[in-house]
């Protein structure tokens, strides 16, 4: 049996093994996934796109007429800006054999100087110009590094001929751009909607399967595993897996398309500048290896203080009342207030380590940028490349260095997820110790007749609670078990369940070994009122009827009748609506105890078991169920323990068990003419009786 440690550990930050066991609850909703990822791709592409586009807005309609402009005939064909009979066409717009044939073809370019535009004769290159006009023989002269130029002073009208396509274009640029943004919402919002419904599946789930699973474990694993552990297993660790399977395993694929898109495009608008940009690389691979290094370590610690704090919450308010009625309250604060101490200490470390890597990789992005700026800029200030260029380079470099945080955070998500899903699986290949046969014999009815035959159990190895254990309950018959506490009479009832199997000897019941029958249709025929009576949260009739609809209404009512439970709760404001708080805290013992009765008999069972049904019932709620008790044990056997012998004198036969062993069997008054065991325990409860009887006799 595995058993949880109380140090939690963390596995390696990824193994194939459980990545692959993982990745079979997504087979189910692999087109959910493939739509997520198609989703992703077109919103990584108009991520790309908005610097793209942006650029070409830059150098081909805003600065757009600083370019060269050749000048054709307007009967030429060619498409352009018709001014004064000729039509100029921009050198951008051209292609290079074009440009090739065209050496000694008329240009023009459009300078600006004061506020004013001039259209100069000539090539002129305004990205690196500093020019000057001068009127001479009423013409201007354009001078730029030493260089003349004759030139014409064009008027607003004129220049907005020229600047009209540009208006034009960005106008559709701008559609373009917005239309880009809302699709990219679109596809993210249906991504995000599809991934989060998809991942809520995975989860619910895997939730189920470890609910089912260990509904179908036995009790000896819940005494070896503590409770709180096993809700974190449900919880807090499936919902690490929640995050792994909506922030790693469908938008790492974003990431890592956006860090491609963004290197093919930077090297694709200017491979020299792209290299320049990327020497800033290995400073952050150094930089985010020392910090996934230190973070798993802060990590663990975390996990680990976490794991304590939800074992000491769940230790603490289960026992609340003994902490009350010792006056513990200040020791367990002060126990609390030093785990919760430890966990705030360890996210601390951890805030610290973000709050370092956080700004190293600013200051290294900040840097980047500037080398940009000053490489870039001196390309620009020369001619080399377009001003539209450098800004799409830096608004790309921004956009590298976000996947590059984002998948420093998956890191600790991806961490997360496997250490979960290491516990999470603990879990699931912990095997069935109590398992059904392959091939179960199904019996509908039972008879009631049910055989020890040399049994022996131990909870635990070697440590025997039952030791060669042989006896004979008949269809019909009542049969009480006595015994000191520790004597093995509870541990009787789970074996007749098969709550644990047997170590040695065998179980039958009507003749059949029980490891034979099918178990779940044995427990519905077996019906047991327990000493602590669990209550779920509901209501009266929902806690009668466990949740089986074939039990109606009207059966509910009659049982409760049956059994005297009606008495309280027709007094109840709402009757058998009347909410049910977490273990029935609202109700006294009493009555749950006739709730349990109630909820017992509405089953119909053919074996009754009642485990020390009366011990904590006053006396007037004893009448009431003494009086049941009467009708409900016959035509069915019955099985009783109890301290209190007053209950089971009517019992056709007592079994007293001690220290594992049968000592004696025979009815109430054959066992006190025995004058054994029984006699011995009788005497002791009813001292007052026995010394009075003794004074009548003198």
């Amino acid at each position: 049996m595995t058993n949880f440690h109380e140090e939690e550990t963390l596995g390696k930050a990824y193994d194939s093994k459980l990545m692959k066991r993982l990745l079979t609850y997504v087979k189910p909703y692999w087109i959910y996934i493939l739509i997520c990822i198609v989703l992703l791709m077109a919103v990584t592409a108009g991520d790309l796109a908005r610097p793209y586009i942006l650029k070409y807005a830059i150098d081909d309609n805003i600065r757009g007429y600083l370019n060269p402009m050749y000048v054709f005939d307007k009967d030429s064909a060619k498409e352009g800006i018709l001014y004064e009979d000729k039509v100029y066409v921009r050198e951008n717009q051209l292609t290079d054999s074009e440009r090739e044939t065209l050496k000694d073809a008329e240009v023009k370019t459009i300078v600006k100087y004061n506020s004013n535009y001039y259209l100069v004769n000539g090539y002129i290159d305004n990205d690196n110009t500093s020019p000057t006009v001068n009127m001479q023989n009423d013409s201007y002269i354009v001078e730029i590094n030493n260089d003349r130029y004759t030139a014409s002073l064009l008027s607003i009208e004129e220049y907005r001929l020229f600047r009209e396509k540009d208006i034009g274009s960005l106008k559709t640029i701008g559609l373009i751009f917005l239309a880009v943004i809302v699709l990219s919402f679109a596809f993210n919002y249906i991504q995000v909607y599809v991934l989060n419904y998809t991942s809520q599946k995975i989860i619910f789930n895997i939730r189920q399967e470890i609910f089912s699973h260990l509904q179908k474990m036995s009790l000896s694993y819940f005494d070896k595993n503590p409770v709180g552990r096993l809700v974190t297993r449900v919880t807090n660790d499936t919902e690490a897996l929640n995050e792994m399977y909506s922030s790693v395993l469908v938008t790492l694929f974003k990431d890592l398309f956006l860090l491609a898109g963004i290197v093919i495009t930077m090297f694709n608008m200017n491979a020299k500048l792209a290299l320049f940009s990327f020497t800033v690389l290995p400073f952050i691979i150094i930089a985010s290896n020392i910090f996934r290094i230190h973070i798993r370590k802060v990590y663990r610690e975390v996990r680990v203080r976490l794991a304590k704090i939800n074992s000491s919450l769940n230790e603490n308010i289960t026992g609340m009342k003994t902490v009350h009625i010792f006056s513990k309250e200040n020791k367990k604060f002060k126990e609390f207030d030093e785990i919760n101490e430890d966990y705030l200490n360890a996210t601390k470390k951890e805030i610290q380590l973000y709050a370092v890597f956080r700004p190293i990789i600013e200051i290294v992005r900040s840097l980047g940028i500037t080398l940009i700026i000053w490489i870039g800029g001196n390309n620009v200030i020369n001619g080399a490349i377009e001003f539209g260029v450098l800004y799409a380079f830096i608004n790309y470099l921004q956009m590298f260095f976000e996947p590059i945080l984002d998948l420093t955070e998956k890191y600790n998500i991806l961490q997360a997820a496997m250490a979960s899903s290491e516990r999470i699986f603990m879990i699931l290949d912990t095997e069935e110790d109590i398992k059904n046969p392959e091939h179960p014999i199904h019996e509908n009815t039972i008879r009631g007749r049910i055989e020890f035959k040399n049994v022996w159990f131990s909870y635990e190895k070697d440590n025997w609670v039952l030791r060669d254990v042989s006896f004979t309950i008949n269809p019909g018959e009542t049969v009480a078990f006595v015994g000191a506490t520790g004597a093995g009479k509870t541990s009787i009832i789970s074996l007749i369940n098969r709550f644990y199997d047997i170590q040695k000897g065998q179980i039958l019941i009507d003749g059949i070994d029980i490891k034979e029958m099918d178990k779940y249709q044995l427990r519905r025929r077996i019906g047991i009122v327990l000493q602590d009576v669990f209550l779920f949260t509901g209501t009266i009739k929902e806690n009668i009827r466990l949740s089986n609809e074939e039990i109606s209404d009207e059966e509910i009512i009659e049982v409760s009748k049956y059994v005297n439970a009606d008495t309280f709760i027709e007094k109840l404001p709402k009757k058998y609506e009347e909410p049910v708080m977490e273990r029935g805290s609202t109700l006294s013992a009493g009555q749950r105890q006739l709730l349990a009765f109630a909820r017992a008999l509405a089953f119909k069972p053919d074996i009754l078991v009642l485990d020390e049904a009366t011990s904590n019932i006053d006396t007037e709620t004893e009448i009431l169920i003494q009086d049941a008790l009467g009708k409900i044990v016959k035509g069915r056997t019955s099985i009783a323990i109890a301290h209190r012998l007053s209950t089971i004198q009517r019992s056709d036969k007592i079994i007293v068990l001690h220290k594992g062993q049968i000592r004696e069997i025979g009815s109430h008054q054959e066992l006190l003419n025995n004058g054994g065991m029984y006699y011995e325990l009788y005497k002791l409860q009813y001292k007052e009786n026995f010394q009075s009887e003794e004074n009548v006799v003198e």
